[in-house]
């Protein structure tokens, strides 16, 4: 009876153990409003999902970046995809940062933050366009539309991590979330191989849980594990000093 009993353990538990480990696919709860309050000015850390229409917002609680709230996108427009070009409504997909000239506090969209966009990987691809943002009033060409309510708590902690010293707020904006299930539901997709230099970013944040440290070179994204959750460097002050929208 106990060698069945070994045996049933040895063919089950490691089912057992594996179903109880957090699915990387799926967010995590974000902390308690209360603790949510109290972390206004902290360090922050953006991530959007395009095909989830989900905008996370991370902030810095002890060596981690915690889940602060989730918000849904009210509106994008062109499907998933880079953009590559006015005109073409996309949405830009990568990795982008946004320092306090980035902040519009009376856009015609309520709130605004620009991402930066064109940066320099986008340059370096020839891609252009202007004006980017994450904004309110639920309308976008472009953009990332929120509800003006939604934005103006994503602009608070933005604008609050910014003013107590963080220099720079990382976003990093996926098609969806790039486990390697949702990679091969799209392996057959023209954009594929750019997937491919942004999921080793997404891996990493689920691992650390600090912001990826990012880089371009040759062309490409590429991760620095040398230095985890250091800021992706910015584009020129000249092209991030754009804060209109449009």
């Amino acid at each position: 009876m106990g060698k069945i009993a070994l045996l049933f353990a040895m063919i089950f538990l490691p089912a057992i153990c594996l179903a109880s480990l957090p699915d990387p696919s799926s967010p995590l709860a974000p902390v308690s409003k209360e603790l949510k309050k109290q972390l206004l000015g902290t360090p922050v850390y953006i991530q959007i999902f395009k095909q989830e229409r989900t905008l996370e917002l991370y902030g810095k609680v002890g060596n981690e970046y915690r889940l602060l709230d989730s918000y849904r996108i009210c509106n994008f427009s062109g499907g998933l995809g880079p953009k590559r070009r006015p005109g073409d409504f996309k949405s830009p997909e990568g990795f982008y940062s946004v320092g306090l000239s980035q902040l519009k506090p009376d856009s015609h969209f309520y709130r605004a933050i620009n991402i930066g966009f064109p940066n320099q990987y986008d340059r370096e691809k020839g891609y252009e366009g202007k004006y980017l943002m994450i904004h309110g009033a639920c309308v976008s060409v472009g953009c990332y539309a929120m509800t003006d309510a939604y934005i103006q708590d994503i602009y608070d902690y933005v604008a609050a991590a910014l003013h107590n010293g963080q220099p720079r707020v990382d976003i990093s904006i996926y098609p969806f979330r790039m486990t390697e299930n949702n990679m091969q539901h799209h392996r057959n997709s023209i954009y594929y191989s750019f997937w491919q230099q942004l999921q080793p970013a997404y891996a990493q944040f689920v691992k650390t849980h600090l912001p990826p440290a990012v880089n371009v070179s040759d062309g490409k994204y590429v991760l620095n594990g040398s230095t985890p959750g250091a800021p992706f460097s910015p584009a020129p002050a000249s092209a991030l000093a754009l804060t209109q929208a449009e």
